[in-house]
């Protein structure tokens, strides 16, 4: 990685700089698995819900966008209160665990925010999880970000949701930087197909389940297991 040739650095949250993501996983699961137990309509895949149904339809996207594209998947009615329903009970668990628990950035990721802030270079988050400021701040890492837009903030802001570019653009906007000389750094299929469809200078794939193959069918021009790969003369 040469630097010096980007002006920004743009951080999906859950997965990348946090593993909130299997905090995020289990609360779907839970939530899912609940609701398929109980439903019952002609026609409908009540199938338990599994970790390649995460992968396929809910990961990176906003809550609500997820719950609709997994219940369509399975030939259930996504109508707005039931998706509604749904993303509040599993925002709530997502909560309750994260208020418990609290969550520890990965060592590597730490490893690489400091070096970027070393080297003057302004970063932010994007995150489709309403929850990224309050994940920040549990994992100490609040006041590393000169942005954060979070879901909420997508929201005011009426910008549409990954796989959509539209976030990432914001952020280097705000940060003072042309998309094609701005860093994607993200795990989720449609975090990185964002980063692609926004031309941004470099898409970074960071493999923490969705497979290296698959990141980089999806846009990803690197994909890497750690985020201290692409610290100069560290190794994960």
């Amino acid at each position: 990685m040469t630097w010096s040739e980007y002006d920004a650095v743009l951080f999906d949250l859950d997965g990348v700089i946090t593993p909130t993501a299997e905090v995020h996983m289990r609360a779907w699961a839970e939530m899912f698995n609940a609701f398929l137990g109980e439903y019952d309509a002609p026609g409908a895949d009540t199938a338990p819900y599994t970790d390649s149904d995460y992968f396929a339809h809910v990961d990176g996207k906003p809550r609500y966008d997820g719950v609709r594209d997994f219940l369509r998947s399975r030939g259930i009615d996504a109508t707005e209160d039931l998706v509604v329903e749904l993303g509040d009970r599993k925002n709530d668990a997502f909560n309750e665990v994260l208020a418990r628990d609290g969550v520890r950035p990965y060592p590597g990721s730490v490893l690489l925010i400091d070096h970027l802030q070393g080297l003057g270079l302004p970063l932010g988050v994007v995150s489709s999880s309403a929850n990224a400021p309050a994940v920040l701040e549990a994992a100490g890492l609040a006041d590393r970000f000169r942005t954060v837009v979070s879901g909420t903030v997508a929201h005011e802001l009426g910008l549409p949701g990954k796989p959509a570019p539209d976030t990432f653009q914001h952020a280097a906007e705000v940060l003072g930087a042309e998309a094609g000389r701005s860093v994607v750094l993200e795990d989720a299929v449609s975090g990185v197909r964002a980063g692609a469809a926004g031309d941004f200078g470099l898409v970074v794939g960071v493999d923490r389940g969705a497979g290296a193959a698959t990141l980089t069918e999806a846009g990803a021009d690197v994909v890497v297991d750690d985020l201290a790969d692409l610290v100069p003369g560290s190794a994960a």
